[in-house]
């Protein structure tokens, strides 16, 4: 249970970004996508802005961009939810290279494509600058429910311990001729898979059993008395105020 728990979004450093605390940034990247929705999806030259304000983060906290970008494929499948957008919108038209692309397809392409990227960006710069642990500790001093930092905390602790056992079942059907790359053998897979999750299931009940025995009370207790100083608030909520600037001029350009 004490074991650390390193993940690969978290890019260790000793920058001010990294220093902040947990639940300032969390509500800085917060507002910050809040801003970028709320921004038209006309204002094209504010997204820039958003992107600038980005690079400077990382600047700042010293991310690599192609650290940033090699994370961000994530989005691939909004991406190509976004392609499909132009050829399928309603009327009206235009022509470009041959191509019948409906307007407010690509409006609705652009909107998808630059806020969820945004989106991401912001996400993994948190996650690239805060450990888990830390953000589960931010989540519990901005108040959110105890039920939920409890299983989040739970869940993560468990991720590897479940993917673990999981490589152990493949390795054992493996030795005993199983080749997950023939399609008769999926049914041997769907076994593992339902095997897995009694496992799973039954290492909770356990888990929860142990819990309960040691006096648990039904929420996490307190990790740190540490207190967040108003000059950490005002240094990690400087980006936002840009933001809502951007976000206000992307509403008096349109």
């Amino acid at each position: 249970m004490g074991a650390g728990h390193a993940h690969p979004l978290y890019l260790p450093g000793t920058s001010a970004a990294h220093r902040l605390p947990a639940e300032v940034k969390i509500v800085a990247a917060f507002l910050g996508v809040l801003c970028v929705v709320a921004t038209p999806r006309e204002a094209f030259p504010v997204f820039g802005g958003y992107l600038l304000l980005l690079a400077a983060v990382w600047w700042v906290a010293r991310i690599p961009p192609g650290w940033i970008a090699r994370r961000s494929l994530i989005e691939a499948p909004f991406v190509v939810l976004a392609v499909l957008l132009p050829f399928t919108g309603p009327d009206p038209r235009i022509e470009w290279l041959g191509l019948s692309l409906s307007e407010a397809g690509l409006l609705g392409a652009w909107n998808i494509l630059i806020k969820g990227t945004l989106g991401v960006l912001t996400s993994l710069t948190l996650a690239a600058t805060t450990p888990l642990r830390d953000v589960l500790l931010g989540l519990q001093r901005l108040h959110t429910p105890p039920m939920v930092t409890t299983i989040a905390t739970l869940m993560l602790r468990y991720a590897d311990v479940i993917a673990a056992e999981a490589r152990r079942m493949r390795l054992a059907r493996i030795a005993r001729g199983h080749d997950p790359r023939f399609l008769w053998q999926v049914g041997a897979t769907a076994r593992g898979v339902g095997s897995l999750f009694v496992r799973t299931y039954e290492r909770g009940e356990r888990v929860h059993l142990a819990m309960l025995s040691r006096g648990w009370a039904g929420e996490m207790p307190q990790l740190t008395d540490t207190r967040t100083t108003r000059r950490d608030w005002a240094r990690g909520l400087a980006p936002v105020g840009v933001a809502l600037v951007l976000a206000v001029t992307g509403w008096v350009m349109t």
